[in-house]
């Protein structure tokens, strides 16, 4: 007979990813660049996150481009170690570039880049046909990692057939950039304030996953962009593994303030969002 062990579905193999929330000043309070994901994703499909991905092996630079950078504080903060540091820190630039067309990077002169006259690289890049090396090494870039804060660490539960080891990180969006729809990924694209999220996500209007609701509900603690990104690298940021709960219909997870999420959760209180 076989044993509990042995009849156990494998537990899913982690991707690294990286996801930033991107923020300005609003009327009332921080708001953040989000994106309504296509409903044929096979990942969080129709749900409203931030701009974000996986890591790509491709997500690699030289020691040249992180001589200014913590990369100590960074792994402190993450709990992660120093080269997993820097591929985070390329992808978080890169998908902020393919998914909203903000680039976080300056030119030789030191100023921000022009993202607008690195459209065809962006295109490329987001097809895998160009690599953050290349594209930065053949357009004279540097990529500004000064411009990220270290937010949160969420790992996708055991039971989920895709799982990813995220790291969340905070950006302001640079002065005279524009965040855009640009990835065929999503389907749409706002900014929204915490507050607007979550009525929003009360209304059935919009589809929160505990991730990005938890981000929100950080973000919502501060009344502007600087206050917000003004924290250092060095701290530890909190460490999520959320859990199933067993038997849960509609499924449910526990984690930071769960009961809040579930008493708000359209799907928890029998409605469908977007009704």
């Amino acid at each position: 007979m076989a044993t509990p062990a042995e009849t156990a579905p494998p537990s899913v193999p982690l991707r690294d990813a990286a996801s930033v929330v991107l923020i300005r000043d609003g009327a009332a309070a921080p708001e953040a660049f989000t994106l309504t994901r296509a409903s044929t994703m096979a990942f969080s499909a129709g749900a409203t996150v931030f701009p974000g991905g996986g890591v790509d092996d491709a997500d690699t630079l030289e020691d040249s481009f992180f001589t200014d950078v913590d990369l100590t504080g960074w792994a402190r903060a993450f709990g992660d170690g120093e080269e997993t540091v820097r591929r985070l820190l390329v992808a978080a630039v890169r998908e902020t570039f393919e998914e909203c067309g903000v680039l976080l990077a300056r030119a030789e002169h030191g100023g921000f880049a022009d993202p607008q006259a690195f459209e065809a690289h962006r295109c490329a890049l987001e097809a895998h046909e160009l690599s953050m090396s290349s594209f930065l090494t053949e357009s004279g870039l540097r990529p500004d990692f000064s411009l990220l804060r270290p937010l949160a660490r969420w790992v996708t539960p055991e039971d989920q057939p895709r799982r990813y080891d995220t790291r969340f990180f905070l950006a302001r969006l640079p002065q005279n950039q524009e965040a855009a729809h640009t990835t065929g990924e999503a389907v749409a694209a706002d900014w929204m304030s915490p507050h607007q999220a979550f009525e929003l996500f009360r209304n059935g209007r919009t589809d929160l996953m505990p991730p990005t609701w938890s981000q929100f509900r950080e973000l919502g603690r501060f009344a502007s962009a600087a206050a917000a990104m003004a924290p250092g690298v060095g701290q530890p940021v909190p460490q999520v593994r959320p859990v199933t709960v067993p038997g849960s219909q509609p499924r449910k997870v526990r984690f930071p303030h769960d009961a809040d999420y579930y008493a708000d959760s359209p799907a928890h209180r029998g409605l469908t969002p977007g009704s």
